[in-house]
């Protein structure tokens, strides 16, 4: 799954081993819980016959018939499947998963005939027990068939209902799945883990008047009594449970025949399917893409659109399902932002078909297999089918929203122990996604992109319908010359692996002794947090020390972590990437001559933030005020990003880091752009939740300054490049909100204009936020946007008029529309978690954010999931701002007030916890440092030619 959000509110066939063991983690680790309780007891009282969370290993699916009849009247649906078994120790018992669903019926279909299963369920562990008088013997296989029955669900997973408005007003129904990670058992009884793959043939039953889609294409449709249709679909590939999808629904269609002869359909509503042309364009060119890059597997999934979803996408094999704001596009009221968001969502989901699908992580501990390297991938699918995209401008931010996570006592390990439905969904998180792509994109640098694509192809080939752990990545990206499995005549035209390219072309990251990728990568993947690498240099020698980065002020949770580290650096003598394999605590290198100044984690390829001790960060602050345009872009966002960050932890002084950021003045690239707004516009944030008008003010007042030529040279159209739209949408939106007089007046202008021709008149999309947040301001101009978000069929426009009512300054408007996005009538109650957390940032809104999720905490957990990235991103994003200790004490006496049922044990908590903690200290230590460094700039000559 993915959500791809760009934040413009600154201010998206091979069978089992011979033992299944091999297959399957074992279930009796002392780490199982489950293991400790007391003996289960089944609802009907009996003792049931297994303890543990994880399902036991004596049994395996091999296939499943399944057949659903979803009844979109009455909203709820019949089934029957039956499960083909492969047995690996003598047995009476099946145990497999079932959550909210009635049980008409059991048979064991055994050779000697069908005879009748007893039933015995433990909801708890979402488990059933199906006891049998015959014993199913080792080696041989056997037939379950249950026949099934439950309400389409009001969540957003397992199989749910889903509505939308046409054009009219009449308000269609229709059915959708959702199964990742643990929700394929609230649609079917079945072994709902990952590594538990098998075979799925398919029947789905409809009326007439609805189509139904599957993961195969369908191979024909049988009439049946009273006029139901039952389409029966191909038999699928080997999968886990959680990719099996069906749709039954009034979509319509596009499609289209690639260049591999495979046709590809995109579906949406029908007053929606003339803006799916895009979305099908860009799944063709970004499929040949990958078809080439990796693999020669030709497998090209339909794409839809589902009008109720809580993530952004779901790669289910075959059929993979977006978010409408994630697929639909219309070239006159998209914005570069969707062009942008839709394309990299594909690309993603289209990785998945590889990376999740084709080889599937063993358990859900090594998540970021999936969704590390699908978000990884989808970087480097567009930025060579798309380079007008620009996409490379946007993947630090991604590295820096993970080590704002990864900063905190509360992060985790990439690979990390999971047992619970609740751990499995915290999984999904800025850590296997946002930090799994950047180490992924680390150790792309580290051994080149030619020799990394060698190992990844080894990996797909070698793992092709099996599971895998971490351990089998490395030993793919090992002695990658030296291969056994690869097809060698692709390796002869790469010509990579020749002895002359081998050692002309090969980094020199370390001497003497083996590259050992796994021993370098498990102190990336097997422990939480980043190193904040030091240097000094004194003279030719540059001093090196490393230490963990975390923001706490208890120093001994910094203790016993190394990483083996591959550290790049220029200096001023010299732009040539130089790189240093520290594997230690310390070490020295040696450059050829004295030099001025010293950059390291060059373009941050690494996932580690530096420290420059001495006079280093005063070079290089001196080197951005003079010639800027030394460095490139992502280095000068990252010099913004480590300065501000080590002020948390002390290492660097205030002052230091506003003194760099004066040279913003003169920066036009996107990333130092958003970076500079990402790191100073949070400190006025801290002081609006106190009252402290006087400096929030001043402190307001710096940044408009700083960026106000930028600001002032934007135009209100779609003009440039991609990068260039974003950012002007960026800095017309901060100018407006931050009541900078040319903005307001032309945002004023366009909004009268706009909704004098009922909203008519076309606006450029790019900067149509920044008006709809002018018009919000009064109850007329809010009720007008309303109105027509409530007609408008084009979901980019929505999502903006959306954004511009959540930070409108009218308390009351603020709290209706977080009612309105809890109803789910108007507004969708799947864009509830952004509504909560963009009113949260507005400060006439935050109170109202955390009352509001406070009162409905238990329909929210109910609704989204508990554990899930909806309800982790309400938590920190309504508190994360807070900074005083009654705020502190507040949330912590809510949340401490909840059971582990309703999610006090959530690690979001904990973050939350650390997060207002830090906040207060920062506040405590250096506000009076902030007040006087403005007070100085207040007066400085400097500020005079800022204007």
């Amino acid at each position: 799954m993915t959500t791809l959000t760009v934040t413009i509110l600154v201010l998206l066939h091979v069978s089992f081993a011979p033992s299944l063991a091999a297959q399957l983690p074992g279930n009796h680790d002392t780490n199982d819980k489950s293991s400790s309780l007391l003996p289960p007891v089944a609802t009907n009282g009996q003792p049931f016959p297994w303890i543990h969370m994880r399902l036991p290993e004596t049994v395996s699916p091999i296939h499943y018939d399944l057949l659903v009849h979803p009844n979109l009247t009455s909203l709820d649906f019949t089934g029957a499947v039956q499960i083909q078994l492969q047995v690996f120790e003598d047995t009476s018992t099946i145990i497999l998963h079932s959550k909210e669903l009635q049980i008409a019926k059991a048979e064991l279909l055994a050779p000697e005939g069908p005879g009748p299963l007893q039933v015995l369920e433990y909801p708890a562990f979402h488990q059933l027990a199906l006891v049998s008088d015959v014993l199913l013997v080792r080696g041989g296989t056997y037939k379950v068939r249950l026949e099934f029955s439950a309400n389409l669900s009001d969540s957003f997973h397992g199989f749910y209902k889903s509505s939308y408005r046409t054009t009219t007003g009449e308000v269609r129904f229709m059915a959708s799945t959702q199964f990742e990670a643990t929700s394929a058992r609230a649609a079917f009884p079945c072994f709902d883990e990952p590594a538990f793959k098998a075979n799925f043939t398919i029947q789905i039953r409809r009326e007439a008047r609805h189509i139904a889609l599957s993961n195969m294409p369908k191979v024909k449709t049988v009439e049946l009594p009273g006029g139901v249709l039952e389409d029966h679909f191909d038999t699928s590939v080997r999968m886990s449970t959680y990719l099996v999808a069906f749709i039954v629904s009034d979509f319509q269609s596009v499609s289209k025949t690639t260049s591999h002869g495979v046709k590809i359909s995109v579906y949406a509503v029908p007053d929606k399917i003339n803006q799916t042309d895009f979305a099908l364009n860009a799944a063709n060119t970004t499929h040949i893409h990958y078809h080439f890059l990796m693999y020669s597997y030709v497998f090209l999934p339909d794409l839809a659109a589902i009008p109720d979803f809580q993530s952004g996408a779901m790669e289910n094999w075959g059929l993979t399902t977006y978010r409408e704001a994630g697929l639909l596009f219309d070239p006159n009221k998209s914005s570069a932002s969707d062009k942008l968001g839709i394309t990299m969502v594909i690309a993603h989901e289209l990785a998945h078909q590889w990376f999740g699908n084709l080889v599937t992580m063993q358990w859900w501990n090594d998540l970021w297999l999936n969704e590390g390297f699908a978000k990884f991938m989808e970087f480097v699918s567009v930025n060579i089918t798309n380079p007008e995209l620009q996409v490379n401008d946007f993947f630090l931010g991604k590295c820096f929203e993970a080590m704002e996570v990864d900063s905190l006592s509360s992060s985790h390990p990439v690979s990390s122990q999971v047992d619970t439905p609740t751990q499995i969904q915290e999984m999904f998180d800025d850590v296997s996604y946002d930090k799994g792509a950047c180490i992924l994109n680390m150790l792309r640098d580290f051994l080149t992109p030619e020799a990394f694509k060698i190992g990844i192809v080894r990996y797909l080939r070698r793992y092709s319908y099996q599971n895998t752990v971490n351990s089998h990545l490395w030993e793919s990206l090992t002695n990658i010359c030296q291969s056994d499995d690869l097809d060698e005549g692709r390796l002869k035209d790469d010509g990579f692996c020749s002895q002359e390219k081998a050692q002309s072309g090969a980094p020199k990251w370390y001497s003497g002794d083996q590259l050992d990728v796994r021993a370098i990568m498990d102190t990336w993947t097997l422990q939480e947090g980043f190193p904040l690498v030091t240097v000094e240099v004194r003279g030719r020698q540059v001093r090196l020390s490393q230490e963990r980065y975390l923001k706490t002020d208890d120093p001994s949770q910094t203790h016993g972590f190394l990483w083996q580290v591959p550290l790049t650096y220029i200096t001023s003598s010299s732009s040539t990437v130089h790189r240093f394999l520290l594997k230690t605590r310390t070490d020295v290198l040696y450059l050829p001559e004295e030099v001025e100044w010293v950059k390291f984690n060059v373009d941050m390829s690494g996932y580690y933030m530096v420290h420059y001790e001495g006079e280093g960060w005063r070079s290089l602050t001196s080197l951005l005020l003079t010639n800027h345009r030394a460095l490139s872009s992502n280095d000068r966002a990252s010099l913004i990003n480590n300065a501000f960050q080590l002020v948390s932890v002390g290492k660097v002084g205030l002052d230091t880091a506003l003194d760099l950021s004066l040279y913003l003045s003169k920066e036009t690239d996107i990333m130092p752009v958003t970076q500079g707004l990402g790191e100073l516009v949070p400190l006025y944030k801290l002081m609006e939740k106190r009252d402290m008008e006087g400096l929030e003010n001043q402190m307001k007042g710096y940044i408009v300054e700083l960026f106000r030529g930028l600001i002032d040279r934007q135009t209100w159209s779609d003009e440039g490049s991609v990068s260039q739209r974003v950012l002007r949408s960026y800095l017309l939106l901060f100018g407006s909100v931050r009541n900078h007089p040319p903005c307001v007046a032309t945002a004023t202008h366009l909004f009268n204009k706009w909704r004098a021709s009922d909203g008519n008149m076309s606006l450029p999309s790019d900067v149509s936020l920044a008006v709809f947040a002018i018009g919000a301001r009064d109850p007329e101009g809010w009720d007008f946007l309303f109105e027509k978000y409530r007609h408008s069929q084009h979901t980019s426009v929505k999502s903006r008029i959306k954004s511009a009512l959540s930070i409108s300054p009218l308390q009351h408007k603020l709290k209706r529309l977080m009612e309105q996005s809890l109803a789910g009538e108007v507004m969708k109650t799947q864009d509830l978690p952004h509504v909560v957390i963009s009113v949260s940032r507005n400060p006439k809104g935050y109170k109202l954010a955390w009352d509001f999720l406070r009162h409905n905490w238990h329909t929210l957990v109910k609704k989204f999931d508990l554990g899930s990235h909806s309800i982790s991103g309400m938590v920190t994003g309504v508190t994360n701002q807070y900074s005083t200790r009654e705020m502190l004490d507040e949330v912590r006496g809510f949340f401490d007030s909840l059971s582990e049922e309703t999610g006090s044990g959530l690690r979001c908590i904990q973050q939350t916890y650390e997060s207002i903690e830090e906040n207060i200290r920062w506040m405590d230590q250096h506000l009076p440092q902030l007040k006087a460094w403005l007070d100085r700039q207040k007066n400085h000559p400097a500020a005079e030619s800022r204007r």
